[in-house]
């Protein structure tokens, strides 16, 4: 039997991302949802899921909204405004400008944040949008010292050890022919039996701040859409396939 995460992020982003992340959840199949600890409507989403049964991780942000840390302790992932760069400035950006002990000091605070908002450790343990190696690095470096559950990401396509388990990782949303269920099922279907996949998505509804804010928008929405529609649940019963959360890993 394939064993699958479906895993939604940036929960926090905004209100209308936090809606569509809700209803994802308690209508839909989503088990595993992201945290950004550092946003401002990141209560509202908890609000909206407070007594649902659901795996929370930290989805460490280092590239939108204000940091948590003093900015002047950490000048190399923050503007001269005091916010965080923008995910623009990391991928045009010729060689890594994140220094490792700065990046770190955010990430600590963003996992105190986790607890003072949940009351407990991310039970996963990953970064937001920015491929900077030293920001993997620093990530790797809290999730070690605390014990946490490191997600990382395979840019190769290859299987990523979590946890005690391998695990093979799907996200499409930024392709410009995205379908989501297209892409569930493409995953699945070539998928080997008895392995351990997942799925990321980044549900939610269109509101100002993403529209002004986020390079991601259509595929929102389109994505609730797909989480939350039986047709969705039912092939995955008849492929086989049994819906898990990183407490299996």
């Amino acid at each position: 039997m394939k064993k699958l995460i479906i895993r939604a992020d940036d929960l926090g982003y905004s209100e209308g991302t936090n809606y569509g992340i809700a209803k994802s959840v308690k209508e839909g199949i989503v088990g595993s949802v992201g945290i950004m600890p550092n946003m401002p409507t990141v209560e509202h989403g908890l609000l909206l899921l407070e007594g649902v049964n659901v795996c929370y991780g930290q989805h460490t942000n280092i590239c939108i909204g204000k940091p948590l840390t003093d900015p002047e302790l950490i000048p190399s992932i923050t503007n001269d405004v005091g916010e965080f760069k923008s995910s623009k400035e990391y991928r045009e950006a010729k060689e890594d400008f994140v220094v490792l002990d700065e990046v770190i000091i955010e990430i600590e605070a963003q996992y105190e944040k986790f607890i003072e908002l949940i009351g407990y450790p991310p039970r996963y343990f990953e970064g937001h949008a920015v491929a900077s190696s030293n920001f993997f690095k620093g990530l790797q470096i809290v999730a070690d010292k605390y014990r946490l559950k490191y997600s990382p990401f395979s840019i190769k396509k290859e299987a990523v050890k979590i946890g005690k388990k391998h695990v093979w990782i799907c996200m499409q949303s930024m392709d410009p022919e995205y379908v989501p269920f297209k892409s569930l099922k493409n995953f699945i279907e070539k998928a080997p039996e008895d392995k351990y996949y997942m799925f990321i998505t980044h549900p939610g509804y269109l509101d100002g701040f993403i529209l002004k804010n986020s390079t991601l928008t259509t595929p929102r929405p389109l994505e609730v859409d797909m989480l939350c529609d039986s047709k969705t649940e039912r092939w995955l019963e008849e492929a086989g396939v049994k819906l898990i959360t990183y407490d299996d890993l």
